[in-house]
């Protein structure tokens, strides 16, 4: 059984923040699924002389065990636990960086109505470096923040206490949007009262709607004539 869309309701006039996240919600994670699930383990086979599902195995469970982690997205860790150059491979692969339909024109929807816009992502420095370079997207923001910045993943609550230092934000008047639901089960705990869901993170997967959260395809959903 498929689970009912929660259709987003928001009231422009209340949201003075907008805290975005990059892969999967602005960006089309197909590209870091292509990356990490088929690309990865094709080069971990041929330099490990194994067969690309035992390389797979490997990997999957290696992933699995640091993922909600800063080492999850940190691309320096899995280049010394992989024994390969990871940003080299991503920097090389960069044609397949893609922005989202309608992110464009949302953003300037949210300049338009003048609000703060900040990209608040897990993901390492070096490939938010390599995604800024291959995307037209870097300038809409007021601020960009790593999680490695803040110390902790967005996945823990502590996240966004933190968070608040360094961009002070009012939570009952801020707007999150993810593609994870942990995340945004986390920015709840902390108090952000204005949450949704990207239920169709890459180009090449399944719409999936949350069952606790308002859910969207593309961010044209959010783009309204008469704010308010």
């Amino acid at each position: 059984m498929k689970t009912k869309k929660i259709e987003p309701k928001i009231n422009w006039n209340t949201v003075e923040n907008v805290l975005l996240d990059m892969d999967g919600t602005l960006l089309d994670k197909h590209f870091d699924d292509y990356f990490w699930e088929e690309h990865v383990p094709e080069v971990y086979a041929k330099v490990n002389k194994v067969s690309f599902w035992d390389a797979y195995d490997t990997l999957m469970a290696k992933y699995k065990s640091r993922e909600g982690t800063l080492e999850w997205t940190d691309l320096d860790y899995w280049t010394h636990e992989l024994g390969l150059d990871i940003a080299g491979m991503k920097t090389k692969m960069n044609h397949l960086i893609q922005v989202h339909p309608y992110v464009v024109e949302f953003l300037k929807f949210c300049k338009t109505l003048r609000k703060k816009i900040y990209l608040v992502t897990n993901a390492h420095s070096k490939t938010l470096a390599i995604k800024m370079a291959n995307t037209d997207i870097e300038r809409f923001f007021d601020k960009i923040i790593c999680s490695e910045e803040i110390g902790i993943a967005k996945e823990d609550p502590k996240f966004w206490e933190n968070l608040a230092q360094i961009i002070p934000f009012n939570k009952k008047k801020s707007l999150l949007v993810d593609d994870n639901e942990q995340v945004l089960a986390s920015a709840e705990e902390y108090g952000i009262t204005n949450l949704i869901f990207v239920a169709k993170s890459s180009s090449q997967k399944p719409v999936v709607y949350s069952k606790n959260y308002p859910s969207i395809i593309f961010f044209k959903e959010l783009i309204t004539e008469n704010p308010g």
